[in-house]
């Protein structure tokens, strides 16, 4: 040790200068690692920067626009003092903005710097400021990768990549470039950019400034936003059961008199705007529409409206009203087209009737297709995407409308309250069914606007009046009883009436009359004393039917003896009719054995009556002679004598009969009359022992 600190007190000045030699050798020699960049500053002997520079050029004192690499490097020693730092890493999903320190000045109305060429993505820091290349915000960037950038001269800042997701949109606006031309919105389309990731190209083709009329679609971008604002927003989704109303806020402007833009092609459903504004789209509500999907449109320059789809539901049509299309002020050709459409012949009576109808007025607004107005084709059941600004749709009910007057919440009108002649207020509930035809749905629309319509100023106007009129003309009770009829009237009116407005009247009904309770009551005792007067009928014929009733049980009790009499009244009859079959064959045997005899009887009578003519013929001149003898008392006399002796005549009667008018003595007389005839003696009468019975008697 102390060998070594004699050496060097005796060789000093050789150890200073070794010291000296390793200080300057460590000043001027420069190690830079593999990750590192020198910065390199010239402290003296230069000439000074020129006014408002700070980076030095070669020869200048001041920060070096150069930089040393990795390595050793040697540098003067106190001339030059280098500072490291680290290399610029852009990652994968990053993108490296550049802002120059010093350069020249960006022209006024410039906000980015232009792009100079042999810089080599800024690290060669002395070729841009030698290549005038500008102090400010660059539009070029860095994409991933490790720079060796001079910080000093360029400050760096790291962005995230710009991603858009599926279902978005990025928005543009451009911070430099051409001023947008007068009228218009949005800034032109200009190719080459690859999506405004090539900022240089975009200005140098004339992109300009402000919002643009191109988008970016989902992916992965590295754009500088200092140049480019990006905002990300909604594509646009039409979902299910609805459309999508464009608007159109640039373009030609519209024609004078159209309300709805005409249609252009080639802007696929409106996604590329650019192609839009080229085949002349016109701004404002636009005829086409968006069906269900997704739509990557610029909002920017178009706005969506979501609307629902028009539905028209069995049962129903759908009468369309176009905005669109020749205004219909020839009605000859209008009429031309009808009758082309229904095939009638000019001159024909169908022809006739279709110029009639159409120069009648109102109908004139319905027209065929193509022209505006209420067109006189309806739309059917079905899903229509329909566009609303271009088209308006009246759904028109073809079934059956009931419209009620009742007490019901449901119902729209109350009961219509009527007087009648002789003063009651009466309540009346009715109810009317309408149906509208499809063919006559147009016409109805153009003549009243709507079912509503109708309803409200149509329908119930003309029953209350209708109802009011008939309530006045009879009395309340012949209202109540002659329902039926007025019904009839009513339905009869209504269906006159609505028949100009294009609309069937299916019936009429009067479903209730209120009278006031007052009258019910006077009608109710009279309908019940009338009830009381048939129920007291009723038990009349009752007790008229109990009677004929027990009279047959009666009856039915004595059944057996009444088949027994009606056994013996049959076998009676039989008895009689045989008695008088017997009787009457009888007779007949006896009127022949009669028959036989009295032939017989009549050979002898004659030879008897010959005799007897003799016999009487001798008595009567014997009476005479009697009668002269003794008179014609004395002849009775002695006649009745012999027939009392003989027994023939009875002196005491049987029976006898008196009477009041004596009727008996005028009945004496007359049998004495009967008894006094002249006396027969045996020989006179020519009677003898030998005579027949018959002619005794």
């Amino acid at each position: 040790m102390d060998g070594l600190f004699s050496f060097v007190f005796s060789h000093w000045l050789y150890v200073l200068g070794v010291v000296v030699l390793l200080f300057f050798v460590r000043k001027s020699i420069v190690l830079v690692r593999g990750t590192e960049l020198a910065v390199i500053e010239r402290k003296y002997l230069g000439r000074a920067m020129p006014q408002g520079r700070v980076i030095a050029q070669p020869n200048e004192v001041g920060i070096q626009a150069r930089t040393l690499g990795p390595g050793l490097h040697l540098l003067i020693p106190f001339l030059y003092l280098p500072r490291k730092y680290p290399f610029t890493s852009i990652a994968e999903n990053e993108v490296g903005v550049i802002e120059s320190i010093d350069g020249d000045p960006v022209p006024p109305g410039k906000i980015f710097a232009r792009v100079v060429e042999g810089h080599n993505s800024f690290q060669d820091g002395g070729t841009f400021l030698k290549n005038n290349g500008q102090k400010g915000p660059q539009i070029e960037i860095l994409p991933p990768g490790t720079y060796r950038i001079n910080p000093i001269l360029f400050h760096t800042r790291k962005e995230s990549a710009l991603i858009i997701e599926k279902g978005r949109i990025g928005i543009i606006t451009s911070m430099d470039g051409s001023p947008i031309p007068p009228g218009r919105l949005l800034g032109k389309k200009v190719e080459g950019h690859s999506n405004f990731e090539n900022g240089e190209i975009f200005l140098a083709n004339g992109g300009q400034k402000g919002p643009q009329i191109e988008i970016l679609l989902p992916g992965t971008y590295r754009i500088n936003t200092d140049l480019f604002h990006i905002e990300i927003k909604d594509a646009t989704v039409v979902p299910a059961g609805k459309v999508g109303l464009i608007t159109a806020l640039d373009g030609e402007p519209l024609p004078e008199g159209e309300y709805v833009a005409k249609p252009v092609s080639g802007h696929n459903d409106f996604q590329d705007a650019s192609k839009f504004l080229f085949a002349g789209g016109q701004r404002g509500p636009q005829f086409d529409v968006l069906r269900p999907g997704t739509y990557y449109i610029n909002p920017m320059i178009f706005k969506i409206e979501l609307d629902d789809v028009a539905v028209v539901e069995r049962g129903q049509v759908a009468v369309v009203v176009s905005n669109v299309g020749e205004e219909p002020i020839q009605i000859r050709r209008v009429i031309e087209e009808i009758a082309k459409q229904e095939g009638a012949m000019p001159g024909s009576d169908a022809y006739s009737a279709i110029e009639k109808r159409y120069d009648a007025g109102i109908e004139r607004y319905v027209v065929p297709k193509g022209f505006r107005g209420i067109q006189q084709e309806v739309a059917g059941p079905g899903v229509y995407y329909l566009n609303r600004l271009a088209y308006l749709v009246y759904i028109v009910d073809t079934t059956n409308i009931t419209i009620d007057w009742d007490d019901s919440k449901e119902t729209r009108f109350d009961p219509l309250k009527v007087i009648s002649r002789d003063g009651f207020a009466i309540s009346v509930s009715v109810k009317v069914v309408i149906r509208v035809r499809p063919d006559q749905a147009p016409y109805m629309v153009a003549k009243i606007g709507s079912i509503e319509n109708l309803i409200l100023h149509v329908i119930h106007p003309m029953i209350d009046s209708s109802f009011r009129n008939q309530a006045s003309s009879t009395s309340a009770m012949n209202f109540m009883q002659d329902r039926q009829e007025e019904q009839r009237k009513a339905e009869e009116r209504a269906k006159a009436e609505l028949e100009k407005y294009h609309v069937e009247c299916v019936s009429v009904l009067i479903c209730q009359i209120n009278l006031p309770q007052d009258l019910m009551d006077t009608q109710t005792k009279k309908i019940i004393a009338q009830q009381q007067q048939a129920m007291y009928e009723e038990q009349q014929r009752a007790e008229q039917t109990r009677i004929a009733t027990e009279k047959t049980r009666s009856e039915a009790d004595q059944q057996k003896n009444l088949v027994e009499a009606e056994i013996g009244v049959k076998i009676a009859e039989q008895n009689k009719q045989k008695a008088i079959r017997f009787a009457e064959g009888e007779a007949e045997s006896i009127r022949l054995r009669a028959e036989g005899e009295a032939r017989g009887i009549k050979a002898k009578g004659e030879a008897e009556g010959s005799r007897i003519l003799a016999i009487g013929e001798s008595t009567a001149k014997a009476y005479e002679l009697q009668n002269k003898a003794v008179g014609q008392q004395g002849v009775t006399a002695i006649e009745i004598a012999k027939q009392i002796a003989s027994g023939n005549v009875k002196v005491t009667p049987d029976f006898l009969v008196q009477g009041g008018d004596n009727i008996g003595g005028l009945l004496s007389a007359f049998l004495t009359s009967i008894i006094t005839v002249p006396p027969r003696t045996p020989e006179s009468s020519g009677q003898g022992s030998d005579a027949p019975k018959d002619a005794q008697t």
